[in-house]
């Protein structure tokens, strides 16, 4: 299965969302990829922005696919991908 720039920016939102107790139009993401970062994303809740890593990353998109679509997924089963376009493959 694989998912792209938007549901990625979606899983990341809804995370910090329910981490911050906002509703998820208060947060924004951007996502970036670094040659010394790697994947990272910026978070913006009610205007105050935050750096997430890549496990940052990891975490929110396991949340997503159990909450938006029943599938329990692992860090191990996710690789983040980018060209002109972020995606994430999971393995299920």
């Amino acid at each position: 299965m694989r998912i792209y720039t938007d549901e990625i920016i979606n899983a990341v939102c809804h995370h910090m969302a329910s981490r911050k107790g906002v509703p998820v139009s208060k947060v924004e993401a951007q996502l970036s990829w670094d040659e010394d970062y790697g994947f990272t994303a910026e978070v913006w809740v009610d205007g105050r922005s935050q750096y997430l890593v890549e496990a940052n990353l990891l975490e929110a998109i396991e949340q997503y696919m159990y909450n938006h679509y029943n599938i329990r997924v692992f860090r191990s089963q996710i690789t983040l991908d980018a060209d002109e376009e972020f995606w994430a493959d999971i393995e299920v």
